[in-house]
């Protein structure tokens, strides 16, 4: 992932709706969820909903998929593994590391 597309993705995901929708298309998985669905489990407005769903579309954090008169939408699971190795591609300085603590220096350990 490149800078320029890590900073639109944070960007997008820096809006406390954004976040919540994002949040619930993860959990939601592959299958995605249609708009007026997100909207009542948010509890967000449809216009207001629409507004974040392109702000995210645009970040490639959320795919759509046309079934029958509904739009589904869902996460885009690559784009959301590649910004996670985007931020932690120099954690511990190269060295591979599993638990977050593994990451911390030794002084901040104790």
């Amino acid at each position: 992932m490149e800078t320029r597309q890590a900073i639109t993705a944070l960007g997008a995901l820096a809006q406390e709706s954004r976040l919540a929708v994002f949040r619930l298309l993860v959990r939601t998985g592959p299958q995605g969820m249609a708009a007026s669905k997100i909207a009542e489990q948010i509890g967000i407005a449809p216009s207001s909903l629409s507004f974040h769903l392109k702000e995210l579309s645009i970040a490639g954090l959320v795919s759509t998929r046309q079934e029958g008169r509904f739009v589904i939408y869902a996460a885009n699971f690559d784009a959301m593994n590649d910004l996670v190795g985007f931020l932690t591609d120099n954690c511990c300085g190269g060295n591979p590391c599993s638990p977050a603590s593994a990451c911390q220096p030794e002084a901040l350990k104790a």
